[in-house]
């Protein structure tokens, strides 16, 4: 199967060609330039693939949480490569791609959400899977609950943002990327797990974007 994929959740922008097993990926850091970056990176490694988007069979991309507009962006970017010509589309979570980023097999991702909380998951590897010890969720770091049993190891920003929050071996550097989530989306894609591009849709975990201003003066 061959498949791109498309992370822009957090401040990096990486898209990921899938080539029958074969995995060719890059990235940058973007602020918030993921609109105008996205989209040329996917053709660069097309063209070094000697490939054209009419090759791609199904498109995956970080479905969140993480950035507002960074998830709106790559599920747009999915929608509109998969409707033009009838593809199946993947979305995998952003926590997901962090876990599978770090090599580890028990992993507490954690992303600064800002407004004092974090999008926050503990995983545990099973296979090709992941299976949620706790399900991914949004909430304020000290009250972020503790994953059953030891060995396990904290990676993502909120860990950069917030400290250690208790764990003793974190990797506040991990971040998203395609490469990562392409890895998790093939075997989903090959037991046909993919949805129409119409069903594909972000995951926020949160619908409030910004303090208030009375909220901000009580901090």
């Amino acid at each position: 199967m061959k498949f791109a994929a498309i992370e822009t959740s957090t401040e990096w922008c990486s898209v990921a060609l899938w080539l029958d097993g074969e995995l060719r990926a890059i990235e940058t850091r973007a602020g918030h330039r993921h609109g105008e970056l996205a989209l040329p990176m996917l053709g660069e490694l097309l063209a070094q693939a000697g490939l054209g988007a009419a090759d791609l069979q199904a498109i995956a991309f970080g479905a969140g949480p993480g950035s507002f507009t960074g998830l709106r962006i790559a599920c747009g970017i999915a929608q509109g490569l998969a409707f033009a010509r009838g593809l199946a589309v993947c979305g995998v979570s952003s926590l997901e791609a962090m876990a599978e980023e770090s090599g580890a097999g028990r992993v507490v991702a954690c992303l600064d959400a800002r407004m004092g909380e974090v999008y926050y998951a503990a995983l545990e590897k099973q296979g090709e899977r992941w299976r949620e010890a706790i399900p991914a969720q949004c909430v304020a770091p000290d009250r972020a609950p503790r994953p059953p049993g030891g060995g396990w190891v904290g990676c993502g920003g909120g860990f950069a943002a917030y400290g250690d929050m208790g764990f003793e071996t974190v990797y506040p550097e991990i971040h998203p990327g395609a490469a990562a989530l392409a890895r998790l989306a093939a075997p989903r894609l090959e037991a046909g797990e993919g949805v129409d591009a119409a069903r594909a849709a972000p995951v926020y975990l949160r619908d409030k974007v910004a303090l208030t201003t009375q909220e901000r003066r009580r901090r």
